[in-house]
């Protein structure tokens, strides 16, 4: 009884106040890929344990009902209970409809969470299979990043990657307008890196765990930071590929619509996750920075891999 409380204690705590002190580590962006780890690793700690600590209070309750419920009683008594209490109908029955209730709880979200997995994954393919049909292809089928683009007709300019077999690069005829060849390579390997690393996938499974739990901070929080260093990671393979500048100049160019002529200007006009990803591409983090922060995520993430494999022994 005794670990499942604890092990049910540790899994609340840190999916109501493990998002803020995360999200403070991670903000930077530093280390992106590394950052992502730690944001799975505790949704997956979180989750993992509570689905641990009703295992433990099912077995529990099949293997030893009377003792169970004795223990209960005196839970919430605060003192030891009589067998005439804990053995009445009145309090298995309520006893029974809590383990019910909370077994028939993980049942609801876990379909919920698959739910939204499968509806992700098929709303992309049919993205996917769309602009294969309404776009044109790409003149570059023998550049691999170009293999499998395809343009769309419209003024908006747009670059992004559709997952699927095959996957699909979009681009739109307005992105082609503002951006020279560097620059569209450049925006071509950010989209090819997250393909590369599966960011789809992450994307995908952050979402859903927020659809399944929508009030708990760590999975709210932790659907919009996986998303954010998604981005950085992929802006990070495309750097070292196509160079900052070239990059730096493609994202303003696709944030504006237009090139703009210095760094200060690009600031100024964009906004959200994309003046974040200029403002780190301007001032990219010193070697020193990047070792205090893998250090710190490092630490992260060995305990929360460790604390709940560790509690059960200690209580």
């Amino acid at each position: 009884m005794t670990p499942a409380l604890i092990m049910l204690g540790y899994a609340a705590a840190l999916a109501w106040f493990g998002a803020a002190p995360l999200a403070r580590l991670t903000s930077s962006g530093v280390n992106a890929r590394l950052g992502l780890t730690v944001w799975f690793v505790a949704m997956s700690s979180a989750l993992g344990s509570a689905v641990v600590a009703v295992a433990f209070l099912v077995r529990t309750a099949v293997n030893g009902w009377p003792r169970f419920a004795g223990t209960i009683c005196q839970s919430v008594t605060g003192a030891p209970c009589p067998p005439q209490l804990y053995r009445s109908a009145i309090f298995e029955a309520s006893v029974a409809a809590g383990s019910a209730l909370a077994v028939l709880t993980v049942l609801t979200l876990s379909w919920r969470y698959g739910r939204s997995v499968q509806g992700a994954r098929r709303r992309a393919s049919e993205h996917a299979q769309a602009a294969r049909i309404t776009g044109r292809r790409f003149p570059g089928t023998g550049i691999p990043p170009l293999s499998t683009a395809v343009v769309l007709e419209t003024s908006q300019p747009a670059v992004y990657c559709v997952p699927g077999r095959p996957a699909t690069i979009v681009l739109t005829t307005g992105a082609l307008a503002v951006l020279d060849p560097p620059q569209l390579l450049a925006v071509l390997a950010h989209e090819h890196a997250h393909l590369a690393g599966r960011h789809h996938l992450l994307v995908i499974l952050g979402k859903a765990t927020r659809a399944g739990f929508p009030a708990v901070p760590l999975f709210t929080r932790g659907a919009e930071e996986v998303a954010r260093l998604a981005e950085m990671r992929a802006d990070d393979v495309a750097a070292l590929r196509s160079g900052r500048d070239t990059l730096l100049q493609a994202l303003v160019a696709m944030g504006t619509g237009r090139p703009l002529p210095t760094p200060a200007a690009a600031l100024a006009a964009t906004g959200g996750i994309v003046s974040a990803r200029v403002r780190r591409l301007l001032d990219p983090p010193g070697r020193s920075s990047r070792a205090y922060h893998g250090l710190a995520l490092s630490a992260v993430l060995i305990a929360l891999a460790a604390v709940p494999a560790l509690l059960p022994v200690v209580s």
